[in-house]
């Protein structure tokens, strides 16, 4: 590529981006109108800015010298002078390629306020043929705009030699283009042009997002005359801005121009109004807030360009409702949507709810110029303790029975304005005084909110016939701040309490009374007598017996003594620890009449009545001393003293005892049995032995124990023999024993034999059982109904000679009657294996067959066998004319109206041709 070579790029402003310029012939000057000359600035800028760069000049003219007006920017990295030089406050770093702010200029005299909007892009240098200049610093924002519009892609440099071109690319200025145009289309943006189109052909074309890239097509260029075009009305909120690249070959597609960036923004218009977030907003405020109390937020976005006015969204309420007690109860923050109160008298029990419309506007609020929208905030008013419950009424009264509990004797109604169910309107009632024994409570309802006084603790009308209670109600929740108690919230309670027939009562229950066992019949033991609590009721007690498990006491029914009516015995099973328990009954005579029961306790003391006993009363030892001995123990139903140590001793008479036995003592309940003698005969011998208690006066028992003397063995154990020798038996009987143990098994193996051979035979005789008799498979007569119409007249003649027997009759010769077997040779038929048939109808058929071929009065296999003959003729006809093919023109459909049991043949004639 030529290095010589230069590019002329010719931008043709729209008409609607461009101003028009003054005609200096004009001799009629429009209006003045005060703002500025441009609504949108554009100026390039390097990627870092030094503190008080200057950057542009923005022009304002308030009609009026511009005396006195400010300057304001919305971002704090850049100011304007008041000639309307805008500079970096401070060093500043551009976060990006492009960065807008906004400029403000005030008239304080006029108090009026105008706004522009200032672009700063950051500007690209590419480099020429490739490589970069050294020893060159590039001047950021430096435009060189001739009159013909045309921008010139490299500086020029006036020389000896005339204009020279310096090796660096132009920026080209963003293009702006308005969105929503309504065209015509396609309309010019932009002619591109290089100056080597008067030597060679060059064609032109641009590549990028909007022309190669989707979306295809929003803009083309002329190839021959690097004219572009907007293809289609724009959107911003679509997509704000494109970055096209332009291409300049000759007609081979050979590079002519290194590509120039172009930078196509969509200008926004307001064409979108605010949408809330929600169409319906919901908060709350506490009653009685003070003015300044946050409620809540509304939020509406705009989606056009935020950065202009387009796209500033101000709030503000249209209406309320109710407008009680003032018409503006609340403010809304026209830039964040923040509701407030803004007025003090917000009472829940007034209003509950307030509907307040909020309309969102962007254009800053403008509401000639901007789109607006609507939402709907409910601000609930909620509830605070701020009114104390009262007591409808100052007294209350109530009635209760004396000894009842869990009654409620009155009703304490309640006002409160609160919210009802919450803990601002729940009741809490206290008993302040009147009640110091603690019979009663009060429980709250919790649907009505009532208080229940109730009884918790029975009440005597003895005692108290009237109590005077002062009560408290409060709520579960503390009052606000500022609120006092009321004086309704104290009332008093009357309750008056009712006399009733109460039952007599012992006093001292269980009574528990101490004596010695075995008083005689008839004492005295003590007077359990009851109390009638009704003391101004003159009513008369009677005792009875309730309980007394081993009627041993009598009670008087007049004044409730107690004396036995049998002994008393401290080792009877009905005594538990020495406690002898009774129950009686006590009532009265009253309206109804009423009864109570006391509970008499009996302690018997032990007195020496039981003499001891020995255990145990069988013992077993050896024939021989000092291999074994028998322990022996002594037990007394009384309890000590009356009890051990005991004495043990051997009776003297007889004096065999003494003689072949001796006793030796080991503790107070303790002892030992064994022989004296060196050998005792085997058998089952009385020792009698003497036991003693210690009671005073002592007890004595003699006790016999049956002694078996057994020969032992090694270990010092009985043998069979000797225990049985022991037990009395002889030789002779144990002979006698062994021989009817032999007859009894024989006579057992004898009888098996018999049934096994009995069950041989049944099997091999021939089974020529009476049918009548025959339990198995059997076709048994049950009834017989007669045959047919001809069953009356029978004709006996037919049975011994029928008619149709005369082929039969006229036989061959050598055959002498029908039924017996021919004389000939008999065919051979091939025997049949026996094979073992389970149960007896198999055997029964073997036997059955071998009869039959023994039998020569049997008839041949292939004779006639005449049975019976009914005779000839019948009125009912012959069943054979049935047919059974389903293809007659019989109607069997019939067959469905007969029922259940007719429905297999109904299935099978019936319902025409099968398909």
């Amino acid at each position: 590529m030529r290095t010589g070579s230069r590019v002329l790029l010719v931008l043709l402003l729209p008409v609607w981006g461009s101003a028009a310029a003054h005609n200096g012939d004009l001799t009629v000057r429009p209006t003045c109108k005060p703002g500025f000359s441009e609504e949108d600035y554009t100026a390039f800028v390097s990627q870092n800015i030094v503190e008080g760069q200057k950057l542009l000049k923005v022009k304002f003219n308030n009609c009026a010298g511009n005396k006195g007006v400010r300057y304001e920017t919305n971002s704090l990295d850049f100011k304007v002078r008041a000639d309307g030089t805008m500079y970096a406050a401070h060093q500043v770093q551009m976060p990006s390629k492009q960065l807008i702010l906004m400029v403000t200029a005030w008239d304080p005299q006029t108090l009026g306020r105008w706004e522009a909007i200032v672009r700063f892009l950051v500007a690209e240098k590419s480099q020429h043929n490739g490589h970069k200049p050294k020893g060159r610093k590039s001047v950021a924002g430096e435009v060189v705009q001739q009159q013909s519009d045309t921008l010139l892609p490299w500086r020029q440099h006036q020389s000896a030699n005339g204009l020279r071109r310096q090796k660096r690319d132009w920026v080209i200025p963003p293009i702006n283009v308005p969105e929503n145009s309504r065209g015509p289309f396609p309309q010019q943006l932009v002619r591109i042009r290089s100056d080597k189109d008067k030597e060679i052909h060059i064609r032109y074309s641009i590549t990028g997002v909007g022309a190669d890239q989707p979306p295809m097509e929003v803009f083309n260029i002329d190839p021959v005359s690097g004219r572009m075009y907007v293809t289609r009305p724009m959107d911003r909120e679509e997509r704000a801005s494109y970055h096209l690249r332009a291409h300049a070959v000759d007609m081979n597609g050979n590079k002519v121009e290194n590509p120039i960036d172009l930078y196509i923004y969509v200008i926004d218009m307001n064409d979108n109004r605010p949408e809330f977030i929600n169409q319906v907003y919901n908060g709350s405020v506490d009653e009685g807030s003070k003015p300044g109390t946050y409620v809540m937020t509304v939020t509406a976005n705009d989606a056009d360009d935020s950065t202009t006015a387009n796209g500033m969204v101000r709030y503000r309420i249209v209406t309320q409702t109710p407008q009680s007690p003032s018409q503006n109860m609340f403010t809304i923050n026209s830039e964040t949507g923040d509701i407030v109160t803004v007025a003090a008298g917000l009472d829940r029990e007034k209003v509950q709810q307030y509907i307040v419309i909020v309309q969102a506007t962007d254009m800053e609020g403008n509401l000639n110029y901007g789109l607006s929208n609507t939402a709907t905030a409910i601000i609930t008013v909620t509830d605070v303790n701020d009114n104390p419950p009262e007591f409808t009424t100052s007294t209350y009264s109530g009635e209760v029975p004396e000894n009842r509990v869990e009654v409620v004797v009155a009703n304490l109604t309640v006002m409160d304005r609160d919210q009802p169910h919450s803990p601002n309107w729940n009741a809490i009632y206290r008993i302040i005084s009147g009640d110091p024994s603690g019979h009663f409570t009060i429980r709250t309802d919790p649907v009505t909110n009532e208080g229940m006084v109730t009884v918790v603790k029975a009440v005597d009308y003895e005692m108290n016939r009237a109590f005077m209670l002062t009560v408290m109600v409060s709520n579960q929740a503390p009052l606000a701040s500022g609120i006092q108690m009321s004086f309704q919230s104290t009332a008093g309670v009357t309750i008056s309490v009712t006399d009733v027939n109460e039952a007599p009562y012992f006093p001292t229950n269980h009574k528990l009374i101490r004596l010695e066992e075995g008083v005689p019949t008839g004492t005295v033991l003590t007077t359990f007598s009851a109390v009638d609590p009704d003391r101004f009721m003159q009513q008369a007690v009677r005792y009875s017996k309730l309980s007394d498990p081993a009627n041993w006491l009598n009670i008087n029914a007049t004044n409730g003594q107690i004396t036995t009516a049998a002994v008393l015995d401290r080792e009877s099973d009905y005594i538990k620890n020495n406690v002898y328990e009774a129950t009686f009954l006590a009532a009265d005579n009253g309206i109804p009449p009423a009864s109570g029961t006391g509970t008499l306790q009996i302690y018997l003391i032990d007195i020496n009545d039981n003499a001891p006993e020995l255990l145990p009363k069988e013992a077993q030892i050896c024939e021989k001393p000092n291999l074994n001995v028998i322990n022996i123990t002594a037990a007394d139903a009384d309890i000590d003293p009356n009890v051990g140590p005991f004495v043990f001793e051997l009776p003297s008479v007889p004096s065999a005892v003494r003689k072949n036995w001796t006793i030796t003592r080991l503790n107070g309940d303790y002892a030992q049995l064994s022989l004296r003698i060196m050998y005792l005969e085997a058998g089952v011998y009385d020792v009698p032995i003497i036991v003693t208690d210690s009671g005073n006066p002592p007890l004595y028992n003699t006790s016999i124990i049956k002694v078996k003397v057994c020969p032992c063995d090694e270990n010092g154990d009985c043998t069979t023999i000797g225990a049985v020798a022991a037990a009395g038996l002889g030789t002779g009987a144990i002979i006698a024993i062994l021989i009817c143990i032999i007859i009894l098994l024989t006579m057992v193996l004898l009888f098996v034999v018999w049934m096994k051979r009995r069950e041989k035979e049944r099997h091999t005789k021939q089974l020529l059982i009476d049918p009548e008799d025959d339990v198995r498979d059997n076709i048994l007569k049950y009834d017989e109904e007669g045959g047919g119409e001809e069953d009356q007249d029978y004709d006996l003649s037919q049975l011994q000679q029928p008619e149709t027997m005369d082929h039969v009759l006229n036989k061959t010769p050598g055959v002498r009657r029908v039924d017996e077997r021919p004389i000939g040779a008999e065919p051979q038929y091939p025997i049949r294996p026996v094979i073992p048939h389970p149960g007896d109808i198999g055997d029964f058929i073997n036997e059955g067959l071998r009869a039959a071929d023994n039998d020569p009065t049997a008839p041949p296999y292939d004779s006639l066998l005449v049975f019976d003959y009914e005779g000839s003729g019948s009125t009912a006809g012959s069943v054979s004319s049935l047919n059974s093919s389903s293809s007659g023109d019989q109607d069997y459909d019939y067959l469905n109206d007969w029922g259940p049991r007719f429905k297999k043949l109904a299935d099978m004639y019936g319902g025409g041709e099968e398909d």
